[in-house]
C-alpha cells in the first residue's frame, strides 16, 4: 500500500463494509467523514445515486456507535 492510499483511508471513517457505489456517492459529493453526515437528513443522503436502504442502515449504525446521527427534518 502506498503512503497516499494510507492517508486517504485514514482520512475517511466511513464504514469499511459500505458498498462501493455508496462510498463513491458520498465521496463524489465530498463526504468522507461520518461527522459531515450529521448535517444531512437520512432522506437527503438516500437521494444520492448509489445510496440505498442497506447503506443508510450501515451509516446510521456507524453514526450511532460514535454518538451521532443524521440531522432531524427541519
Amino acid at each position: 500500500m502506498s503512503n497516499n492510499n494510507f492517508q486517504e483511508e485514514s482520512a475517511s471513517d466511513l464504514p469499511i463494509n459500505l458498498s462501493n457505489p455508496a462510498k463513491r456517492a458520498l465521496i463524489g459529493v465530498g463526504y468522507t467523514r461520518l461527522e459531515q453526515l450529521t448535517r444531512l437528513t437520512e432522506t437527503e443522503v438516500l437521494k444520492l445515486h448509489g445510496m440505498g436502504p442497506k447503506a443508510i442502515d450501515q451509516l446510521k449504525q456507524a453514526l450511532a456507535a460514535k454518538g451521532m446521527s443524521f440531522a432531524n427534518k427541519s
